[in-house]
């Protein structure tokens, strides 16, 4: 049978031959409270937890500005790309939806209604993409240093809000090209964008946590966003197919509370004079909240009940 005792290594003033004391597992707790030692990676309080991602808070702004900064600096055209790549998926998109497919048909000011799908959807999926690289992507920082490892999946969380914000200039212009002027209703865009930001953010975190124990998520995560995107009418209306009874009313709901939709939805709104609010699903504002609060809060927690595992095995 195995001893439960431990014999600690004597300091190094103890006289050669002095044998070194030996104490119970329950005696080395006790004397580690005593000096004022804690485990080494222990998971702190909820509380506490919150209280070491708030003074990170300088850390977590400067390392999203960083990746940011660094994501395009071996392409030519460098931070031009965070507006390109949306526009060219938006292009791709309008060719083979609203030209090939037809799709702008039953959709009036199809360009903005298809380009504000577009930066909206790219900035979840964007998220969601960097949540899946927050820890395994940065396993070098998390083994050297103790910090909040929350702090990783929501710098990039950042990262990609800042780059949101970066091509919403683009975004602009493309609207007032085809006739969508400033108007008082453009200013619902902060809220939407803000309960979006959190439900990003919460939703990076649970995938952090999934793919720091199984790598495998990473590369299933395309195929998930993909089929999300085309349910969540990026290119095509959900209000027009939910006219009358061609789909079952379960499926109605489910399209209607699909968060990504919602989002795009209430920027649709607020941005687009002919996208109304007749055609924005029953109690929108609420639905988004709830999905912001639950994913938020619900992520945050879950990321957090795995703190002292992360970069270990």
């Amino acid at each position: 049978m195995v001893s439960q005792t431990t014999s600690p290594p004597a300091p190094a003033d103890t006289p050669a031959g002095t044998p070194s004391p030996v104490y119970a597992p329950g005696e080395l707790a006790a004397l580690a409270a005593r000096h004022g030692l804690t485990m080494s990676g222990a998971r702190p309080s909820l509380v506490a937890y919150v209280r070491q991602l708030w003074g990170r808070r300088h850390f977590i702004t400067a390392f999203a500005t960083a990746k940011l900064t660094a994501q395009y600096s071996q392409a030519k055209l460098g931070q031009i790309w965070q507006i390109m790549t949306p526009l060219l998926n938006a292009t791709v998109y309008y060719f083979i939806f609203g030209v090939l497919m037809d799709t702008k048909r039953n959709v009036e000011d199809f360009v903005p209604f298809l380009v504000t799908g577009v930066f909206i959807w790219t900035f979840t999926a964007s998220s969601i993409t960097a949540g899946t690289r927050a820890i395994s992507g940065n396993l070098g920082l998390v083994r050297a240093l103790h910090f909040p490892r929350a702090s990783l999946p929501i710098a990039l969380a950042l990262q990609q809000l800042q780059q949101l914000l970066f091509s919403l200039g683009a975004l602009v212009l493309i609207l007032i090209g085809f006739g969508q002027f400033p108007k008082p209703s453009w200013v619902l865009a902060v809220p939407a964008l803000i309960l979006q930001a959190v439900f990003n953010t919460g939703v990076s975190m649970v995938v952090a946590r999934l793919a720091a124990r199984t790598p495998d998520i990473a590369q299933l995560m395309p195929f998930i966003l993909r089929t999300w995107m085309y349910a969540s009418g990026v290119m095509w209306s959900v209000d027009a197919l939910l006219v009358g009874d061609r789909v079952p009313h379960f499926v109605k709901v489910m399209l209607e509370c699909n968060p990504a939709a919602v989002f795009i939805d209430l920027m649709r709104f607020a941005l687009i004079d002919s996208f109304t609010r007749a055609q924005l699903p029953p109690h929108v504002w609420a639905v988004a909240a709830g999905w912001a609060l639950l994913c938020g809060v619900g992520g945050f927690v879950y990321f957090w009940q795995a703190e002292e595992r992360y970069g270990r095995g």
